[in-house]
């Protein structure tokens, strides 16, 4: 007689598959409200006791009282920060992932997992145009992904510079990195040349004066550039920076968690040729390449090198490593700060495989050419600017003679009325506002009405 907790309940089963229905069904998805609903304490009080609750109760409670409370990152109106766009089969194949027991650890317990990821990785870096042998794994997100690259880069630095003591090495940053390259080097006590940008993009110019400028430049081991920062979408001078890494000997890595999706499209893949100089670089899949969350692929030009310094170590794990398959030893687990993982890159592979390349070149245009029309539909207006042109699809703008509070008071009545979720940001210290297109179902009108709210 097992445990009940582990009987499956057909009934309730059939009413979780119905919720799941519907929401897949949301055409299209509603935004909800997010923190504009205030949950009080006293509905949650109570909820987790000894005896349980009827799991269809608990699911109404869900439906009524905490998803209205959590913003939809999959809708269409959802503009803020960077969204999430996940085709109905990445979700649906998520869905079986989560029924199916998998663990993505190892080729040992997985290797399904494994070939079906790997296959995603290895498309990902030929789309890069990195070397064959390329590889990786997926990993949770960009901060994840970041800190372990670097921390294979920061390893193979100091036995690079041994002259030097292991906390003196440097990495070469721009002002404008992503805050997760900040944290992993903090994480990884490592310091950072900050160097400054030409017009907020990191060039090989800035880097040779930065480093000419320099006394301690010798202690540098690496260069660190953006594919797209979130704030604005600016590409660093990727063949650049890449070129001078190859040519000085220094690992070069490359953060294009959102923007390196844009690899796909017709008219700006140009921008990101330098990838192919990279020792390591990241896209997420859950940003502009239409996955669920959590998925980030992690690439390395010579994986051999990340798994000697990543691969976790104990008596346990040994048999891990003691197969004798010719791929025993690709196990995921080897190539970041991980070890339990599931296989979150299986509804990626799955929505590729099943969707096409062809789609995804689409849908990543779409919201490229929906930026680049805002931008024209902001100009016609006189009480909005431009503060920059757009940038893959990310627009910053200005409503002329509005203070920060105006800009708070202004989201939060966009998001109340449903219309969409457009959070402001600051831009050399100037709070304005900005829309981060990712969805293919985001629209003109959509556009429209935002800007016509911005009159008042």
């Amino acid at each position: 007689m097992g445990h009940e907790m582990f009987d499956f309940d057909a009934e309730f089963g059939d009413v979780v598959f119905d919720y799941c229905r519907e929401r897949l069904s949301l055409d299209p998805v509603p935004l909800d409200y997010g923190g504009l609903i205030e949950i009080p304490p006293e509905k949650m009080a109570g909820l987790i006791r000894p005896e349980g609750r009827s799991p269809e109760a608990v699911l109404d409670f869900f439906r009524t009282t905490l998803a209205p409370s959590v913003v939809s990152i999959d809708s269409p109106g959802f503009l803020a920060f960077i969204p999430n766009a996940p085709t109905k089969n990445s979700l649906l194949f998520d869905m079986v992932v989560a029924c199916s027991g998998l663990n993505g650890t190892s080729w040992l317990e997985s290797s399904g997992v494994v070939i079906a990821e790997n296959q995603a990785l290895t498309f990902l870096a030929d789309v890069a145009g990195m070397p064959s042998g390329s590889g990786g794994a997926f990993v949770s997100g960009g901060s994840i992904g970041n800190l372990s690259a670097l921390t294979v880069a920061r390893d193979v630095g100091r036995v690079k510079r041994p002259e030097f003591n292991p906390r003196e090495v440097r990495f070469a940053v721009s002002e404008d990195a992503h805050s997760s390259v900040g944290k992993a080097l903090h994480v990884l006590d490592v310091e950072s040349l900050v160097v400054a940008t030409d017009d907020h993009r990191f060039t090989r110019a800035a880097l040779e004066a930065a480093l000419e400028a320099d006394p301690q430049r010798d202690n540098v081991i690496g260069v660190v550039a953006t594919a797209g920062t979130t704030n604005a979408g600016i590409v660093d001078d990727l063949e650049g920076l890449g070129g001078f890494a190859r040519e000085n000997d220094l690992w070069f890595h490359v953060d294009g968690a959102y923007g390196a999706a844009a690899l796909f499209s017709f008219t700006h893949r140009d921008l990101f040729e330098g990838i192919r100089h990279a020792d390591s670089f990241i896209v997420d899949p859950h940003k502009w390449l239409f996955a669920p969350l959590d998925c980030c692929a992690l690439i390395y030009r010579n994986p051999t090198v990340a798994r000697k310094v990543l691969a976790q170590q104990a008596s346990y794990l040994d048999v891990l490593h003691e197969g004798t398959d010719e791929h025993y030893d690709w196990n995921p687990s080897d190539f970041a700060i991980h070890l339990s993982r599931r296989a979150r890159g299986l509804p990626f592979w799955f929505s590729l495989v099943s969707n096409g390349t062809a789609a995804y070149e689409t849908a990543v245009q779409c919201a490229i050419d929906l930026a680049q029309r805002t931008e024209e539909l902001i100009d016609e207006c006189d009480y909005l600017e431009m503060v920059r042109p757009s940038s893959l699809s990310i627009v910053l703008f200005r409503r002329k003679g509005w203070s920060p509070e105006r800009y708070l008071q202004w989201s939060h009545e966009l998001l109340a009325s449903q219309v969409a979720f457009v959070t402001p940001t600051k831009w050399e210290g100037e709070t304005v506002g900005r829309m981060a297109f990712l969805h293919p179902n985001s629209t003109e009108e959509m556009v429209r009405a935002i800007i016509e709210s911005l009159r008042g």
